[in-house]
Parts: structure tokens; C-alpha cells; sequence
């Protein structure tokens, strides 16, 4: 970047004792029209600083913006410059008149930070707290300059005061600005404070939440990356178990978006982690201070939150199966009562049983890894579950049609898994299936377990995973699949190298090809 002579110095200089003393129109209209240069020739003055090259001009100048009050009328991009530059001029033991100006600018938003802090402690009541008129002023101030790395801790000192204080006195556009630059990582706030902003504003919680979800349907890495740390690194499981309005909150949202696209795979895995993630956060809250389930959950019968929230990891293994049939008999018995359009009542509650499966789908895969192995006397309940996963309504006997589908499916993919070689006939049949619009999950969903729990070859595993799975999005779907599988497996009570391996190799077989 080109140096600054003395005589940029000395022509902004002039500008900044000028716009700050005058306030007519042609002065305003002379300020407007030079900011755009003011904002390069900040950024030359920054780098100078950065590289520690001669104080002389650069100082002089700051002193001058300081002295005029010029700050106040900068766009936000300059004064993030300006702010930077004082940040460079700091100095614990000032030796001028600059260096204690920018030392007093800079302390300037530690005494507002520790003002406000005071202000949440040692008052007697809730409406002594927001007596304090200053907290309003203090965060439209802020508003502009909330991407300022040294603004952090009063951002956050904001925060908690609106919290504590349980009434709406912070500047909306603040929020906004807080909100925005938070999602796009422009700002990094303590985890507290995040949370507060949530509980603050209902718009910056629905804001985050959209972004969690449009992150996970954009970002093809979270198929084979571990789902439930993107998950948790979101800080809403955490959120949602603290605070069950934001759970219930966070849930409707993606109710919300599930009754538009309910095929969608990405969609059902989020809701599935995110259940997960908010439930181990729960869990490891002390009894004392953990809400019942059944606050989270208030539209749901209480008699499917024991067996539906109780993850699989906390089953004995061999006692999967009843456990399995225990759920499908309490959802049969919800859908006994499903008629849609005549009973309100009995719709939603066949509705909300059917999002508890979702949110609890870990026993939905589990489920599609016994059948891999299950006896045909055993396999009726497990088939069961995974077509009313997928296919919750019964207009037209559908959901018999489905279980029918799923069972040839289920009888054609045990060949093809466990006969060697594996007969041509029964690949084809599984492929006809798969191109079904109706029960293509349904079917890639029992075909994705049996190719990671299956005990064949890996080699034929995968020729099997190539011969059947030819388009790009059904091995899309499948990949959504298998993400689901590993976040299951990731918290089992056991780890199985084997498994693990196999699955990570069928991720780069459908990512490769």
C-alpha cells in the first residue's frame, strides 16, 4: 500500500477541524462525499501503525478526529479503523497527549462495561435494575460499532443487564446489529452472553436456529463430518436445556420447516441430533436443577416420553427388540385414533407422537440394524416403525401398502447381503424399488444399515453400494443416512472398530463416486 505523505496528513487534518465545528448543509454535504476517502486513507494510517513506522503524522491526525468529535459521524467501517488505531497507539505508561487520548478512548468502554456491571448487582429489586436510563443510550452508541473486537465485554455486560433486568431496554437496532454479526462470525461473544441475546429476543433465536439449519442443508461436509459437534458447537442444545422456552421455541421452528419438506433427510437427521445433543445436555445437569421431561414436551403424551427419550445406549443390547416393540405398541395404539379432518384432538396427538419418533429417531435406526440380522418372526414390529417413520399418514391404507414395500424390500436386500455371490436378481429388485418416489427412503433406509451392519466383505459391500446406488442424489440421501448411523453410533455404549471403519469407507465410496 502506498506511504502517507505530510501532505494527506495535513489535507485530512484540515477537513476533520472543519466538518467538526461546522454543522451547516454544504458542510454535511462536504462530509458525506469524502468518507469513502477518509476510510482508505484510515486504512493507509493502520497499516502505518501495524508496522510501527514513524508516529509523526499519523498521531497528530487521530489527535485531530479526537479532539473534533469526527468519530461520531464515520460510517462504521471507519470507525472500526479508527478504534483499531487507538488500539495500536495504547501504551501502559503514555509518553503525549495522543497516547493518553487513545488511552482514555480505549478505557472509555472498560468503565461503561464495568458501569453496567454494577448496575446488575447489589440492588434490592428487578425495577431498581433498570433505573439505570444510561443502559439505552449506552447500546445505541454501540449499535455501529458491535464488530469491534475491544466492544466484546460490554456487548456482553449489555446482555446480562437485559436479562436480569426482564424488560426491553436496549436499543432494537443494537440487537439487530448484534444478532447479525454474531451469525456471521463477525462477532464472538461469551457463551452467556449468546444465550442472554436468545432469551432477549424470540427474532436473534429463530435467527440462529435458521442458520444451524441452513448451514447443515448447505454445507455437504456435515454428511460426513461429525453432525453432533456441528450441532453442539451452535450452542442451542445447551440453550435448550438451561431454558426450556428456547427448546420448545427452537423445536417449533423446525416442526415448522419439517410439515414443508418432510421427505427431506438433512431436515429429520438435525432434529434427530439436535434431540440427541439437548438430551446428554440435560442429562448432565444436577437432578436439583433439571425440569421434567415433560416441560419440554407438553403436547406429547406422557406415556411415549420414558421409552422415546430413553436413548438405546441405555438398553441392554438384548433387550432392544422389546423395548422396540413396546414403542410400536404405544404409536399403534395413538394411530388407532387417527382420523384426519374429523378429530382435531386425535390428529394432533397422532402428529406430535409421530415428531417425538423423529426427534427420537436413534430407535428408528436401531430398529433398521436388527433387521439385518432379525429372524422373520422378529421382524414385524421393527418393520413396522420404520414405515410409520416414514410414511405417518393412512389415507387409502397407505401405510399397510408401505409395510408391504418394506418387507419385500427387507426379504430381496437379506439375499443380496447374505448369499455369495449375491444374486443378480435380487439387486435388480432392490434398484426398481429404490427408484419408487413413494418408498425410495424407506427402502435406502433399510439398504444404508445393511451395508454397515452386514457381515460380508467390505469389498463386496461397496460393490453392492456401487451397482445399486447410481444417481447422484439418491446417494445424496443415503450419505444424510449413514450421518445419522455414525451420530448413533458415536454415543453407543460400546465402540466397534470394525463397524466404524466400514461406515467411514462406504462415506468416501459415495462421496468418490
Amino acid at each position: 500500500m502506498e506511504a502517507v505523505s505530510e501532505t494527506d496528513v495535513q489535507f485530512w487534518m484540515a477537513k476533520a477541524v472543519n466538518w467538526g465545528e461546522a454543522t451547516s448543509c454544504s458542510a454535511l454535504l462536504d462530509t458525506s462525499r469524502h468518507l469513502g476517502s477518509l476510510r482508505s486513507f484510515l486504512q493507509q494510517v493502520l497499516q502505518g501503525l501495524q508496522q510501527m513506522m514513524n508516529m509523526w503524522p499519523f498521531s497528530h491526525f487521530i489527535n485531530a478526529i479526537l479532539s473534533c468529535g469526527l468519530v461520531y459521524v464515520c460510517s462504521e467501517r471507519s470507525q472500526r479503523l479508527l478504534l483499531r488505531c487507538l488500539n495500536c497507539l495504547y501504551s501502559a505508561e503514555p509518553l503525549n497527549a495522543v497516547e493518553q487520548k487513545a488511552n482514555m478512548w480505549i478505557k472509555v468502554v472498560s468503565l461503561m462495561t464495568e458501569e453496567v456491571i454494577k448496575s446488575c448487582d447489589g440492588l434490592p429489586n428487578t425495577s431498581a435494575r433498570c433505573s439505570n436510563g444510561n443502559i439505552h443510550a449506552m447500546s445505541t452508541a454501540c449499535a455501529a460499532l458491535v464488530t469491534c473486537p475491544q466492544m466484546s465485554p460490554l456487548i456482553g455486560a449489555l446482555l446480562k443487564h437485559s436479562m436480569l433486568c426482564g424488560s426491553s431496554c436496549l436499543n432494537q437496532e443494537f440487537i439487530k446489529e448484534v444478532s447479525e454479526a454474531l451469525i456471521s462470525k463477525r462477532l464472538v461473544l461469551e457463551d452467556e452472553a449468546v444465550v442472554n441475546l436468545w432469551c432477549y429476543s424470540p427474532t436473534c433465536l429463530e435467527g440462529a436456529a435458521v442458520s444451524l439449519l441452513e448451514s447443515v442443508l448447505s454445507d455437504h461436509e456435515t454428511m460426513t463430518q461429525s453432525l453432533d459437534k456441528h450441532v453442539n458447537g451452535s450452542l442451542l442444545p445447551q440453550a435448550s436445556a438451561d431454558h426450556c422456552h428456547i427448546f420448545i421455541s427452537v423445536n417449533e421452528i423446525y416442526r415448522n420447516v419439517l410439515t414443508e419438506i418432510d421427505e427431506n433427510l438433512a431436515m429429520r437427521a438435525l432434529i434427530q441430533v439436535f434431540t440427541v445433543c439437548f438430551l446428554q445436555r440435560l442429562t448432565g445437569q444436577k437432578p436439583q436443577d433439571r425440569l421434567p421431561l415433560r416441560a419440554f414436551f407438553p403436547h406429547v403424551m406422557p406415556s411415549l416420553l420414558t421409552p422415546l427419550l430413553t436413548a438405546p445406549s441405555e438398553v441392554p443390547r438384548e433387550a432392544w427388540l422389546d423395548h422396540l416393540s413396546w414403542i410400536r405398541s404405544l404409536l399403534q395404539s395413538v394411530t388407532e385414533n387417527e382420523e384426519v379432518g374429523e378429530d382435531v384432538r386425535a390428529y394432533q396427538a397422532f402428529f406430535e407422537a409421530w415428531f417425538l419418533l423423529v426427534q427420537c429417531g436413534y430407535w428408528v435406526d436401531t430398529a433398521a440394524e436388527l433387521l439385518v440380522l432379525a429372524a422373520p418372526e422378529n421382524a414385524e414390529p421393527l418393520l413396522w416403525l420404520l414405515t410409520f417413520f416414514h410414511h405417518p399418514t393412512n389415507r387409502g391404507h397407505q401405510r399397510s401398502q408401505q409395510t408391504a414395500v418394506a418387507r419385500e424390500a427387507w426379504t430381496h436386500l437379506r439375499m443380496l447381503f447374505l448369499t455369495r455371490p449375491p444374486p443378480p436378481r435380487h439387486l435388480s429388485a432392490v434398484k426398481e424399488l429404490l427408484s419408487s418416489s413413494l418408498s425410495a427412503n424407506l427402502v435406502l433406509h433399510l439398504f444404508s444399515n445393511f451395508t454397515v451392519f452386514s457381515h460380508g466383505p467390505v469389498s463386496i459391500i461397496t460393490e453392492i453400494t456401487d451397482k445399486v446406488l447410481t444417481e447422484a442424489a439418491v446417494k445424496h440421501r443415503a450419505l444424510w443416512i449413514l450421518a445419522s448411523i455414525r451420530c448413533r453410533l458415536n454415543s453407543a455404549a460400546t465402540w466397534d472398530d470394525s463397524v466404524h471403519s466400514r461406515l467411514r469407507t462406504l462415506q468416501d465410496t459415495l462421496l468418490q463416486t
